[in-house]
């Protein structure tokens, strides 16, 4: 079946316009500009609202779909929005466990993390645009791109297997040592501000650091899941909202299971296990054609069993640890 690509230019405008209203609302109306400790609450509501806003959306595509190309189209499209979604939430999960890491390390303030996880939303948006529309660019042009993602996932993802129980050690990362090694960095935290000046000279803060980071770490992770949504389809309209929202959802999952970033250990290994089939499925294309449906049913299977054990061994080893105290 020819592929086909849904996104007029007043689609795209107007994503565009409603990803920068919810970016001003965050800022300006919801006290974004405020440096403050986001509670359990205030994230739980932020994810149900992006999660809300996400269904809305896939069910607006539906409708506008069925009514311009039929209900074939409108299906096929629509699950693939609601698959790429998934598999970009799910891949994100990881870059959570890692944004963890580094404010760890860092030992950020709380109410100074809101601030920081919204630039790296914005950069990680303008990274992935970059890289959705360079990917979908080599597709169209060198259809034999897809095999070569596919193994690169697959690479990718026994890698993930193999180490994920292990923790970075940050104090040896390149980048943090080149930066100590051209710029003076004060010992403390100074705000929100990246750079100060004492003495009459510039420092950077450990702010800077942080920020560096993550950006990096939306790097690394945009060539992970760029390539992983190109197993469902190449439409960039499509690869392009499903990232974005999958994106702007991930800071308030972050504040809402930092807390709880132990128990969700076996997240890891569910999220190497869907790049490995992903990859799979994107290099057995010629020989196996799988529909959508089953792929968002296998993905959301995974995600969900590795979120299930994990909750499950945390309670038991929680049981363990309180039947030894009572000994």
């Amino acid at each position: 079946m020819q592929p086909i690509n849904i996104g007029e230019l007043w689609m795209w405008v107007a994503f565009i316009v409603f990803v920068i209203a919810m970016l001003a609302m965050d800022l300006f109306v919801f006290g974004g500009r405020k440096a403050h400790r986001v509670s359990v609450r205030e994230a739980s509501c932020w994810v149900i609202a992006w999660c809300a806003l996400a269904l809305t959306f896939a069910g607006l595509l539906w409708w506008y779909l069925n009514a311009e190309f039929g209900p074939e189209i409108a299906h096929r499209k629509t699950l693939e929005f609601l698959t790429g979604y998934l598999i970009e939430q799910s891949l994100s999960i990881d870059n959570m466990f890692v944004f963890v890491m580094i404010f760890a390390y860092f030992a950020v303030p709380p109410e100074l993390q809101r601030r920081m996880l919204l630039y790296g939303v914005l950069g990680a948006i303008v990274m992935r645009g970059a890289m959705i529309f360079a990917g979908v660019w080599l597709v169209s042009q060198f259809g034999w791109v897809l095999y070569v993602f596919g193994v690169f996932l697959i690479i990718t993802g026994f890698k993930m297997l193999v180490f994920a129980h292990q923790r970075q050690d940050l104090h040896n990362n390149f980048l943090l040592r080149w930066i100590h090694g051209h710029l003076r960095v004060t010992d403390g935290f100074h705000g929100e501000r990246f750079f100060v000046v004492q003495n009459g000279r510039h420092w950077a803060t450990p702010m800077f650091l942080v920020l560096v980071l993550i950006e990096a770490s939306d790097l690394m992770f945009a060539v992970d899941s760029i390539p992983a949504i190109f197993a469902v389809t190449t439409d960039p309209f499509i690869v392009f909202t499903s990232n974005i929202f999958a994106i702007m959802g991930l800071r308030a999952l972050y504040f809402l299971l930092a807390d709880m970033a132990d128990r969700f250990h076996l997240l890891k290994y569910g999220v190497a296990i869907v790049l490995v089939f992903i990859g799979a499925k994107m290099t057995l294309v010629p020989w196996l054609h799988m529909p959508v449906e089953w792929s968002l049913a296998i993905v959301g299977g995974i995600i969900l069993t590795s979120v299930l054990l994990s909750l499950f061994m945390s309670r038991k080893k929680s049981s363990e640890k309180d039947r030894m105290r009572s000994l």
